[in-house]
């Protein structure tokens, strides 16, 4: 990878002089250890590479982890080299993004998928949506097609059928009995403070942002994603740096059993692993 720590120059020949044998929990002395910087959300993607980050570490790899409360600056930090990979994004995100922005990037796998859902102060049901009634959306088009799916799907709307669901806007909407407004200004990251508000009728939060806020999206939103959902969480990368060892190891032991297993204990539902 871009980044490599080795020991010392004094280091190594003090050790060669007094034929030191002792290991440093990484591999035997004198041996090259790589180090991985990956950018992530704080919850729950840094939260999981914290778990990973001794298992790596028994293979020789130490783990750097960098955390962001923005969708943008992860990936201009993994063009620019900064970042050896990055852990926050479903594949429609990144498709959307290397289209505006032409990055080159690649996909290392998917880890898990976290539920988009709905909340609301003032109503138990989207059922109970006002006529004109207002929905608060993030300004993250590539979001859109699965908010819209939700409520296409809960009978409040119907899209386009030529329209690919995954990349649906309001736009795409041909059905909307209630006449519901739609607003689509916000970063991400403030639609918490929208719903803590009681702004709009109901309001859309990423799971990740309704965690780290306290929210618990299955006990405390109005509507949920289902588990079929298409938005899994990446690993993504420079492309040609998939198939380096040492993000390989970072895939197998973010899909293997012990992180799947502290992943569903951690968050009961709200944080699904990928199937492998």
């Amino acid at each position: 990878m871009k980044k490599l720590v080795f020991g010392s120059f004094a280091a190594v020949l003090a050790l060669s002089a007094c034929g030191a044998e002792e290991s440093n929990g990484g591999g035997s002395e004198g041996e090259e250890t790589s180090t991985l910087t990956v950018g992530a959300s704080n919850v729950p993607h840094g939260e999981i590479l914290e778990q990973a980050k001794p298992i790596l570490a028994e293979q020789g790899i130490e783990l750097e982890i960098e955390t962001y409360q923005d969708y943008i600056l992860p990936n201009q930090d993994l063009e620019s080299g900064d970042l050896d990979a990055n852990y926050y994004q479903h594949i429609p995100y990144l498709e959307a993004q290397i289209a505006d922005h032409g990055y080159d990037f690649a996909n290392a796998g998917a880890v898990h998928i976290e539920p988009m859902g709905i909340y609301s102060k003032d109503i138990a049901s989207l059922d109970e949506i006002p006529q004109d009634g207002t929905i608060l959306m993030s300004n993250s088009v590539a979001e859109h097609g699965r908010m819209l799916s939700i409520l296409e799907a809960e009978g409040l709307i119907k899209l386009d059928e030529n329209v690919d669901k995954t990349t649906a806007e309001v736009s795409d909407i041909v059905e909307n009995e209630k006449n519901i407004q739609f607003e689509t200004e916000y970063e991400p990251a403030l639609l918490v403070q929208m719903y803590e508000a009681n702004e709009g009728d109901a309001v859309f939060i990423n799971a990740n942002y309704a965690i780290d806020a306290g929210l618990k999206p299955m006990e405390d939103s109005i509507a949920l994603e289902g588990s079929d959902s298409p938005y899994a969480n990446l690993i993504v990368v420079q492309s040609g740096d998939e198939e380096n060892e040492d993000i390989q190891a970072l895939v197998d032991v973010l899909t293997s059993q012990e992180i799947q297993d502290f992943i569903l204990e951690e968050w009961d539902g709200a944080v699904i692993p990928v199937e492998q």
